[in-house]
């Protein structure tokens, strides 16, 4: 088990530590909290990717057009420059 760097030997000495400050009654209570609040960032975590994901789509579909007519007439351009240096 290693979770954020923290392997079993520092978890079972942080869940001592915290059993020792907050006592075995108030215990519980931390850890529901704490659940409540990781829920929540992780809620808050994956609607912001998921805007980013929208957004960059968005993205996509407005610039593909765009980069289908640019090369387009990149392409119709050189073949006038190469056409115009065949002739001299």
């Amino acid at each position: 088990m290693n979770i954020f760097g923290v392997g079993l030997p520092e978890v079972t000495v942080i869940l001592i530590l915290a059993l020792l400050i907050f006592g075995p009654k108030k215990l519980p209570e931390l850890g529901k909290q704490l659940g409540k609040t990781l829920k929540s960032l992780k809620k808050a975590s994956n609607e912001f990717q998921n805007e980013i994901d929208q957004v960059m789509k968005e993205e996509d579909k407005d610039e593909s057009p765009k980069s289908i007519e640019s090369n387009q007439s990149n392409e119709i351009n050189q073949e006038k420059i190469d056409s115009e240096n065949s002739n001299n």
